[in-house]
Protein backbone atom coordinates (compact mmCIF):
# COMPACT_ATOMS: atom_id res chain seq x y z
CA UNK A 1 0.00 0.00 0.00
CA UNK A 2 3.08 2.33 1.09
CA UNK A 3 4.51 1.49 -2.54
CA UNK A 4 1.42 2.29 -4.21
CA UNK A 5 1.53 5.32 -2.71
CA UNK A 6 4.45 6.64 -3.43
CA UNK A 7 4.18 5.60 -6.89
CA UNK A 8 1.10 7.65 -7.63
CA UNK A 9 2.84 10.45 -5.94
CA UNK A 10 5.46 10.10 -8.44
CA UNK A 11 3.36 9.86 -11.26
CA UNK A 12 1.66 13.00 -10.33
CA UNK A 13 4.70 14.77 -9.43
CA UNK A 14 6.47 13.68 -12.98
CA UNK A 15 3.29 13.65 -14.93
CA UNK A 16 2.89 17.89 -14.61
CA UNK A 17 6.34 19.57 -13.59
CA UNK A 18 5.94 22.06 -16.36
CA UNK A 19 3.28 23.73 -13.97
CA UNK A 20 4.99 23.90 -10.97
CA UNK A 21 5.18 27.59 -10.32
CA UNK A 22 3.08 30.74 -9.51
CA UNK A 23 2.66 33.67 -8.28
CA UNK A 24 4.28 32.45 -4.44
CA UNK A 25 7.33 30.33 -6.42
CA UNK A 26 9.42 31.05 -9.04
CA UNK A 27 9.07 29.64 -12.60
CA UNK A 28 12.51 28.42 -13.45
CA UNK A 29 14.22 28.98 -16.70
CA UNK A 30 18.30 28.23 -16.52
CA UNK A 31 19.35 30.30 -13.25
CA UNK A 32 16.91 32.60 -14.17
CA UNK A 33 13.14 32.73 -13.57
CA UNK A 34 9.48 34.49 -13.63
CA UNK A 35 6.27 34.12 -11.83
CA UNK A 36 2.56 34.35 -13.06
CA UNK A 37 -0.49 34.53 -11.51
CA UNK A 38 -3.68 33.26 -13.69
CA UNK A 39 -6.74 35.14 -13.68
CA UNK A 40 -9.82 33.56 -11.75
CA UNK A 41 -11.86 31.09 -13.38
CA UNK A 42 -8.38 29.92 -15.66
CA UNK A 43 -9.50 27.33 -17.99
CA UNK A 44 -6.54 25.59 -19.48
CA UNK A 45 -8.53 24.81 -22.29
CA UNK A 46 -9.08 28.34 -23.54
CA UNK A 47 -6.10 30.37 -24.07
CA UNK A 48 -5.68 34.20 -22.12
CA UNK A 49 -3.87 36.87 -22.82
CA UNK A 50 -1.42 38.19 -20.62
CA UNK A 51 0.51 41.45 -19.17
CA UNK A 52 3.97 41.06 -18.61
CA UNK A 53 5.84 43.13 -16.13
CA UNK A 54 9.27 44.49 -15.91
CA UNK A 55 9.71 45.98 -12.12
CA UNK A 56 11.73 48.81 -10.90
CA UNK A 57 15.21 49.86 -10.09
CA UNK A 58 16.09 46.68 -7.17
CA UNK A 59 12.70 45.22 -7.97
CA UNK A 60 11.87 41.51 -8.05
CA UNK A 61 9.26 39.43 -9.59
CA UNK A 62 7.93 38.42 -5.80
CA UNK A 63 7.18 41.98 -5.10
CA UNK A 64 5.68 42.77 -8.32
CA UNK A 65 3.21 39.95 -7.37
CA UNK A 66 2.41 41.39 -3.77
CA UNK A 67 1.01 44.17 -5.49
CA UNK A 68 -2.40 43.04 -4.86
CA UNK A 69 -4.15 46.02 -7.00
CA UNK A 70 -2.28 44.99 -9.64
CA UNK A 71 -2.95 41.45 -9.63
CA UNK A 72 -6.78 42.02 -9.47
CA UNK A 73 -6.49 44.52 -12.47
CA UNK A 74 -5.14 41.62 -14.32
CA UNK A 75 -7.36 38.99 -13.25
CA UNK A 76 -10.42 41.46 -13.48
CA UNK A 77 -9.27 41.59 -17.44
CA UNK A 78 -8.86 38.24 -17.94
CA UNK A 79 -5.20 38.34 -18.06
CA UNK A 80 -2.36 36.45 -16.88
CA UNK A 81 0.12 38.33 -14.88
CA UNK A 82 4.12 37.20 -15.66
CA UNK A 83 6.20 39.08 -13.75
CA UNK A 84 9.83 39.23 -14.98
CA UNK A 85 13.17 39.68 -12.63
CA UNK A 86 15.99 41.66 -14.41
CA UNK A 87 19.96 40.48 -15.25
CA UNK A 88 21.12 42.67 -12.63
CA UNK A 89 19.66 44.90 -9.81
CA UNK A 90 18.61 47.00 -12.86
CA UNK A 91 17.84 45.57 -16.05
CA UNK A 92 21.01 45.07 -18.09
CA UNK A 93 19.97 47.44 -21.23
CA UNK A 94 22.26 49.92 -23.42
CA UNK A 95 23.59 52.89 -21.40
CA UNK A 96 22.50 51.57 -18.13
CA UNK A 97 25.00 52.85 -15.44
CA UNK A 98 26.49 49.92 -14.90
CA UNK A 99 26.04 48.44 -18.21
CA UNK A 100 27.87 50.66 -20.53
CA UNK A 101 29.04 48.30 -23.41
CA UNK A 102 26.29 46.41 -23.32
CA UNK A 103 23.99 45.89 -26.19
CA UNK A 104 21.00 43.79 -23.99
CA UNK A 105 20.89 41.09 -25.99
CA UNK A 106 20.68 38.93 -22.98
CA UNK A 107 17.97 40.51 -21.59
CA UNK A 108 15.93 40.15 -24.68
CA UNK A 109 17.10 36.44 -24.70
CA UNK A 110 15.42 36.17 -21.58
CA UNK A 111 12.45 37.96 -22.68
CA UNK A 112 11.99 35.52 -25.52
CA UNK A 113 12.91 32.43 -22.65
CA UNK A 114 9.76 33.75 -20.73
CA UNK A 115 7.31 34.00 -23.21
CA UNK A 116 8.27 30.42 -24.74
CA UNK A 117 8.37 28.71 -21.84
CA UNK A 118 5.21 30.79 -20.33
CA UNK A 119 3.18 29.49 -23.38
CA UNK A 120 4.45 25.93 -22.74
CA UNK A 121 3.73 25.90 -19.14
CA UNK A 122 0.06 27.75 -19.89
CA UNK A 123 -2.88 28.30 -22.06
CA UNK A 124 -1.09 31.77 -22.83
CA UNK A 125 -2.64 33.74 -26.33
CA UNK A 126 1.14 34.56 -28.07
CA UNK A 127 -0.90 36.82 -30.08
CA UNK A 128 -2.41 38.92 -26.98
CA UNK A 129 0.63 39.49 -24.77
CA UNK A 130 1.53 43.42 -23.86
CA UNK A 131 4.61 44.45 -22.39
CA UNK A 132 4.24 46.63 -19.20
CA UNK A 133 6.71 48.34 -16.70
CA UNK A 134 7.79 50.97 -13.86
CA UNK A 135 10.44 53.22 -14.05
CA UNK A 136 13.63 51.17 -14.77
CA UNK A 137 10.91 48.74 -15.96
CA UNK A 138 9.81 51.22 -18.05
CA UNK A 139 13.24 51.74 -19.98
CA UNK A 140 13.13 47.50 -20.12
CA UNK A 141 9.74 48.24 -22.08
CA UNK A 142 11.10 50.39 -24.51
CA UNK A 143 14.14 48.60 -25.32
CA UNK A 144 11.40 45.60 -25.96
CA UNK A 145 9.49 47.69 -28.45
CA UNK A 146 12.81 48.95 -30.29
CA UNK A 147 14.17 45.20 -30.52
CA UNK A 148 10.75 42.92 -30.13
CA UNK A 149 8.09 44.62 -31.88
CA UNK A 150 6.60 41.50 -33.46
CA UNK A 151 6.59 39.49 -29.84
CA UNK A 152 3.93 41.80 -28.27
CA UNK A 153 0.34 43.04 -29.40
CA UNK A 154 1.54 46.56 -27.40
CA UNK A 155 3.65 48.16 -25.33
CA UNK A 156 2.72 50.41 -22.09
CA UNK A 157 6.10 51.77 -20.91
CA UNK A 158 4.93 53.61 -17.90
CA UNK A 159 8.25 56.59 -16.09
CA UNK A 160 10.86 55.29 -17.80
CA UNK A 161 12.43 56.20 -21.35
CA UNK A 162 15.71 55.01 -23.19
CA UNK A 163 19.22 55.71 -21.31
CA UNK A 164 21.42 58.34 -22.52
CA UNK A 165 19.70 58.62 -26.20
CA UNK A 166 16.72 56.66 -27.95
CA UNK A 167 18.51 54.17 -30.37
CA UNK A 168 18.91 55.31 -34.29
CA UNK A 169 16.17 52.88 -35.55
CA UNK A 170 14.31 49.71 -34.37
CA UNK A 171 13.40 46.57 -35.59
CA UNK A 172 10.36 46.41 -37.82
CA UNK A 173 7.19 46.41 -37.76
CA UNK A 174 6.11 49.36 -36.00
CA UNK A 175 4.38 48.56 -32.76
CA UNK A 176 2.12 50.21 -30.50
CA UNK A 177 2.96 52.26 -27.79
CA UNK A 178 1.21 54.12 -24.95
CA UNK A 179 3.98 56.32 -22.57
CA UNK A 180 2.12 57.09 -19.54
CA UNK A 181 4.22 59.87 -17.34
CA UNK A 182 3.85 61.99 -14.06
CA UNK A 183 4.23 65.98 -15.03
CA UNK A 184 6.16 66.37 -12.17
CA UNK A 185 8.37 63.37 -11.85
CA UNK A 186 11.45 64.10 -10.26
CA UNK A 187 13.02 60.49 -10.33
CA UNK A 188 12.75 60.10 -14.15
CA UNK A 189 12.68 63.46 -15.33
CA UNK A 190 10.76 64.20 -18.66
CA UNK A 191 13.90 65.81 -19.88
CA UNK A 192 15.98 63.22 -17.79
CA UNK A 193 18.76 63.37 -15.38
CA UNK A 194 22.57 62.60 -15.03
CA UNK A 195 22.99 59.27 -13.22
CA UNK A 196 26.89 58.28 -12.79
CA UNK A 197 28.32 58.14 -15.84
CA UNK A 198 25.32 58.46 -18.08
CA UNK A 199 22.13 59.89 -17.95
CA UNK A 200 18.52 59.01 -18.40
CA UNK A 201 17.27 59.95 -21.97
CA UNK A 202 14.88 62.67 -22.50
CA UNK A 203 11.41 61.35 -22.83
CA UNK A 204 10.22 63.88 -25.89
CA UNK A 205 13.32 62.43 -28.08
CA UNK A 206 11.88 58.84 -27.49
CA UNK A 207 8.83 59.37 -28.86
CA UNK A 208 9.73 62.11 -31.74
CA UNK A 209 12.32 58.99 -33.02
CA UNK A 210 9.47 56.28 -32.41
CA UNK A 211 6.72 58.86 -34.30
CA UNK A 212 9.67 59.00 -37.82
CA UNK A 213 10.31 55.40 -37.50
CA UNK A 214 6.48 54.08 -37.53
CA UNK A 215 5.63 56.97 -39.88
CA UNK A 216 2.84 57.95 -37.12
CA UNK A 217 0.72 60.81 -38.22
CA UNK A 218 0.05 63.89 -36.63
CA UNK A 219 -1.67 64.19 -32.93
CA UNK A 220 -4.95 64.34 -31.46
CA UNK A 221 -5.13 66.02 -27.83
CA UNK A 222 -7.26 63.49 -25.75
CA UNK A 223 -8.28 64.05 -22.01
CA UNK A 224 -9.46 60.90 -20.49
CA UNK A 225 -10.44 61.33 -16.77
CA UNK A 226 -6.71 62.54 -14.93
CA UNK A 227 -4.67 61.87 -18.32
CA UNK A 228 -4.23 64.33 -21.00
CA UNK A 229 -2.85 62.36 -23.88
CA UNK A 230 -1.73 62.91 -27.27
CA UNK A 231 -2.54 60.40 -29.65
CA UNK A 232 -1.03 59.83 -33.56
CA UNK A 233 -1.59 56.39 -35.53
CA UNK A 234 0.11 55.42 -38.84
CA UNK A 235 -1.37 53.72 -41.88
CA UNK A 236 -1.15 50.28 -40.95
CA UNK A 237 -3.40 51.22 -37.31
CA UNK A 238 -0.61 51.26 -34.65
CA UNK A 239 -1.07 53.43 -31.87
CA UNK A 240 2.03 56.31 -30.39
CA UNK A 241 0.37 57.87 -27.24
CA UNK A 242 1.96 60.09 -24.88
CA UNK A 243 0.04 60.58 -21.55
CA UNK A 244 0.73 62.41 -18.90
CA UNK A 245 -1.18 63.01 -14.93
CA UNK A 246 -0.31 65.27 -12.55
CA UNK A 247 2.08 64.08 -10.48
CA UNK A 248 5.46 62.50 -9.28
CA UNK A 249 6.77 59.30 -10.05
CA UNK A 250 4.50 56.76 -9.24
CA UNK A 251 2.56 53.77 -10.40
CA UNK A 252 -1.61 53.27 -10.79
CA UNK A 253 -3.15 50.43 -11.81
CA UNK A 254 -5.74 52.49 -13.78
CA UNK A 255 -3.15 53.63 -15.79
CA UNK A 256 -2.00 50.66 -17.14
CA UNK A 257 -5.95 49.74 -17.28
CA UNK A 258 -6.00 52.45 -19.43
CA UNK A 259 -3.10 51.69 -21.61
CA UNK A 260 -4.86 48.20 -22.24
CA UNK A 261 -8.13 49.39 -23.51
CA UNK A 262 -6.62 51.95 -26.14
CA UNK A 263 -4.53 49.03 -27.30
CA UNK A 264 -7.84 47.34 -27.56
CA UNK A 265 -9.41 50.18 -29.17
CA UNK A 266 -6.60 50.03 -31.66
CA UNK A 267 -7.92 46.77 -32.62
CA UNK A 268 -4.01 45.38 -30.86
CA UNK A 269 -5.76 43.27 -28.53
Amino acid sequence: MILRGLFLFALAFFAFPAAACGPDSDCMIGERHYRIALPQGYDASVPVPAIVFAHGYRGSARGVMRNRSLRALASDLGAALIAVKSGDQDWVIPNAPRHLDTDGAAEFAYFDAVLSDAATRFAIDRDRIVATGFSAGGMMVWNLACARPDMFAGFVPIAGTYWLKPPATCAAPAASIIHIHGDQDKTVPLLGRPIGPTKQGEVPAALDMYEAFGGFGSASAVQYGGLSCKEQRNETGELLAFCLFRGGHSFRTEHLRHGWEQLQKAGQL
